[in-house]
């Protein structure tokens, strides 16, 4: 991806505002206004830009009960269908004690207890409905191993938290009162998983604990490295070839980078606890950038740039440090913001598309990111799932409600389209597109970022466009002249999809019907239609000029579009 931070001369302005003007408009979602951008945006269908592979893919929750509930079946079913690449999902709390039932912020499976007399008991009950919902949709487990077992907690009273009342940090967040035991069960725990589901666990990620940088972990630094030593060796004694990875810190700051730091130490050249030899395994390096968003005059004010100098701050560490540059990086949990459980009307951009075209500006600045440091970013976590029992648009963080989609599930819809094995980048450039410098230090707050990826696959086109702002303001649409060049063949098949306010958006069908808290069926059944992927234009036959192709199109503030283009 190749973008361009350079507006264009008053002369060709000019000329491009009559040539948008002469053409007919392409799938238009908002009338035009006099005061519209006019961005120019060129692909080079003839010019690689490396290899493309998507880190959009994964998916988490701290819930992990809500995986087998129907409407996370459902979600699942619908993740997994998002393009042919695999999607990961990354839960929490496989490992606290309780009876199955899930609630903001809480899961539990009862995996471990003890008789009176302090044996062990193991129960895989709970985490198969878990597991069994995920191999069921095809989705590949990211598992992580935690939290401590009640039996095995050093401090395990008061256990089970109340969640928005009270402290969140209880006795599931204490390290082991017997190492041996834990071992045990982590050792037992992946012997069961293998022999369960077979072969598939091969193409698995392990990784230990979640922020053991805040009270996710009551324990030190070194308990942590030794935590880590131990269960991951338990895992390598069942499966030799597992891909082991952590520490997922908090990211990136400065009470979280020290933290990071003595971890890759650790693993490099610190004495491992369980084996007595130097360092231990690590296969991928993970930690979590959250964005910050404000509420300001009656508005969601979103702040990507917090998340993207968390991203950097990240990589910094990693490429200075010349044993880790070639490790690749998970984000694991990267959002708008910190907690998919807290709810309130200030963070109203998660209903919206504000949510759905903020994902796809993160994501895209991150693959920047890894070029200028050059690194490799495996996958990048977006913490967001559904939640079971809650009125419907009820201001979660989300991917679904109720069952039905919600506008950002859209825009991984879009980004499935860019393709998976044998995909390349296209060289692309805007020049409505902000650098990537100004956004990491400023945000977009000013002008918008009116930007543009392009990938190709066996002869296929995909460009995908967005029009982002921090603000969740009213604003004109972006006019925008797409240029594709290096075409070689004289006709091409055109079809165009969007996610705004008026496209693939349930919400505002939902508002339309009064914002029911608790829909009919009838309702839920004309908000799921609602809540697919618009195809604004049906797929037609456009001629090609010369190799070159020209479409005009308008694009709506937090608005994304996909125009797909194949041979007929």
């Amino acid at each position: 991806m190749k973008i361009s931070s350079f507006r264009m001369t008053r002369v060709f302005c000019s000329v491009a505002v009559a040539f948008l003007a002469a053409l007919p408009l392409a799938a238009q979602s908002s009338p035009q206004r006099d005061t519209s951008t006019d961005v120019l945006v060129t692909v080079h269908a003839d010019r690689s830009n490396g290899a493309y592979t998507p880190i959009w893919n994964f998916f988490g929750a701290d819930e992990p009960n809500f995986l087998y509930a129907p409407n996370g079946q459902k979600l699942l079913h619908e993740l997994s269908a998002l393009s042919p690449v695999p999607v990961y999902f990354r839960a929490h709390n496989l490992f606290t004690t309780g009876n199955g039932d899930g609630s903001l912020k809480w899961g539990s499976t009862n995996l471990y207890t003890e008789k009176p007399d302090g044996s062990p008991v193991y129960d895989f009950t709970i985490t198969d409905r878990i597991f069994d919902a995920l191999t069921a949709a095809h989705v590949r487990p990211l598992v992580e191993i935690g939290f401590m077992p009640e039996a095995l907690s050093t401090h395990p009273e008061p256990y089970r938290h109340t969640f928005p009342k009270g402290d969140v940090f209880t006795g599931w967040s204490y390290p082991p009162k017997n190492e041996k035991k834990w071992a045990a069960l982590v050792k037992a725990y992946t012997a069961h998983l293998k022999n369960r589901y077979g072969a598939q666990v091969d193409a698995w990620l392990w990784e230990i604990w979640n922020e053991p940088d805040i009270p996710y972990w009551h324990g030190t630094w070194e308990q942590y490295d030794r935590l880590y030593d131990i269960s991951a060796a338990a895992i390598r004694s069942v499966l030799p070839h597992a891909r082991i990875g952590g520490p997922e810190a908090t990211g990136v700051s400065d009470h979280s980078a020290p933290f990071l730091k003595q971890f890759l130490d650790h693993c490099a050249h610190g004495r491992n606890a369980a084996t007595g030899g130097t360092g231990a395994p690590l296969d991928f390096i993970s930690y979590h950038p959250k964005g910050h968003p404000t509420f300001v005059d009656g508005h969601v004010v979103m702040s990507v740039a917090t998340q993207l100098r968390a991203v950097e701050r990240g990589m910094q560490i990693i490429s200075a440090d010349a044993r880790w540059r070639n490790t690749p990086i998970i984000l694991g949990e990267s959002d708008p913001e910190g907690c998919a459980a807290c709810q309130g009307t200030q963070n109203g951009y998660r209903n919206g598309p504000l949510y759905g075209v903020s994902v796809v500006e993160a994501t895209m600045r991150t693959y920047e990111l890894a070029r200028k440091y050059n690194l490799h970013v495996e996958g990048a976590v977006t913490w967001a799932f559904e939640f079971e029992n809650q009125p419907a648009f009820a201001g979660f963080r989300s991917l679904a409600t109720d069952g039905i989609d919600k506008a950002v599930l859209n825009a991984f819809r879009m980004m499935g389209k860019l393709g998976g094995k044998g995909t390349e980048w296209l060289v692309t450039e805007s020049n409505g597109a902000l650098p990537l410098a100004q956004v990491v230090k400023d945000s977009v707050r000013a002008e918008p970022d009116v930007n543009a990826v392009a990938t190709t696959h066996d002869g296929e086109i995909d460009v995908l466009l967005w029009n982002y702002h921090d603000a969740d303001v009213e604003a004109p649409p972006a006019r925008i002249l797409l240029a594709i060049d290096g075409l070689k063949s004289v006709k091409v098949e055109e079809t165009e999809f969007r996610m705004d306010h008026a496209h693939s958006n349930a919400y505002a069908d939902w508002q339309k019907m009064g914002s029911p808290a608790e829909p009919t069926a009838e309702q839920i059944a004309e908000l799921q239609k609602a809540g697919r992927l618009v195809e604004s234009v049906v797929a037609h036959p456009v001629d090609v000029h010369e190799g070159k192709l020209n479409f005009a199109l308008a694009i709506p503030r937090q608005g994304v579009v996909l125009i797909r283009l194949r041979k007929p």
